[in-house]
């Protein structure tokens, strides 16, 4: 079960995406476009190096976990998945 919490999520995003609900964060990012999405991201990572040099594991584990989310947004809205992404990561673990 742990294994499929990026692929769940994945999911529940795309359907977001898709239904638009109004009261979506998800669906606001979408709205809001790729500059929006990607400064989200941006932003995210800034915090998660910040809880990493400042701040406690709790911290650092909140701020990974936005930045985990805010990217699986990203790859939606690129038309990737979190599949694609293992993928290339195992390609590059096979070559080493």
């Amino acid at each position: 079960m742990k294994d499929k919490i990026f692929f769940k999520l994945s999911q529940i995003i795309k359907k977001r995406k898709k239904d638009l609900p109004k009261d979506s964060y998800v669906a606001k990012l979408f709205g809001k476009g790729k500059v929006k999405i990607a400064n989200k991201l941006g932003e995210e990572a800034v915090e998660t190096i910040t809880a990493y040099l400042y701040e406690g594991k709790e911290e650092l584990l909140e701020e990974s976990a936005d930045l985990m989310f805010h990217l699986l947004v990203l790859l939606e809205d690129s038309d990737l998945t979190i599949e694609e992404v293992e993928k290339t990561l195992l390609k590059r673990m096979k070559n080493d």
